[in-house]
């Protein structure tokens, strides 16, 4: 499995994180103006994982609870959002 598979899988199943937590998957729905059909439909698109991450990356507490749900540290939620989205995203640091 190559790093963009891994990438790829590991937003799958933050996808699935999200849709778990009360309420967060209306949240990533209502921000991103997708809808349920649109998850399914989108779920194996590189861009729209990359969404999710982004998503999801927008609270610090949301990346510490899907990291440790998907046991990760951290930083790889980071890394794969940089490989879905080709690397070029900001860093706010």
């Amino acid at each position: 499995m190559d790093r963009q598979d891994i990438a790829q899988t590991r937003a799958l199943q933050a996808l699935g994180w999200l849709a778990a937590q009360d309420g967060l998957l209306d949240a990533f729905l209502n921000n991103s103006g997708a809808s349920l059909e649109d998850v399914r439909r989108n779920a194996g698109d590189p861009a729209f994982l990359a969404g999710v991450l982004d998503f999801v990356l927008m609270q610090d507490d949301w990346v510490l609870s899907c990291a440790e749900a998907l046991s990760c540290p951290p930083q790889t939620l980071v890394e794969d959002r940089a490989v879905l989205g080709g690397g070029d995203q900001m860093h706010w640091t």
